[in-house]
């Protein structure tokens, strides 16, 4: 059974109640005998499974995402003397990224 809340509109009063769901509202306050109104509290919501995450996007399955630095490496790694001061693209690239 559902465990529902209520507050006196007059005194203030705050309680709770154990009620079917069929079952229709309280009316009136324990204390006073005034009207009172249901609160309403946000639910507790976990996310479960993949896609929730951001990680989980911009990226599409089976290719590896390109990093900035490989990129604008490979463009300063070539002939035999580079940006790296290292001599070759294979080892320029080792060293940039490093």
């Amino acid at each position: 059974m559902p465990t529902y809340e209520y507050r006196c509109t007059a005194c203030n009063h705050q309680f709770e109640r154990f009620q079917k769901m069929s079952d229709d509202p309280v009316a009136e306050c324990e204390l006073c005998g005034a009207e009172v109104r249901k609160l309403l509290f946000p639910v507790a919501i976990h996310f479960k499974g993949s896609g929730f995450y951001t990680t989980d996007y911009g990226r599409k399955s089976g290719r590896p995402q390109k990093s900035s630095t490989n990129s604008s490496c490979a463009e300063s790694c070539s002939g035999a003397e580079n940006a790296c001061g290292t001599g070759g693209q294979e080892s320029c690239c080792a060293a940039c990224t490093d």
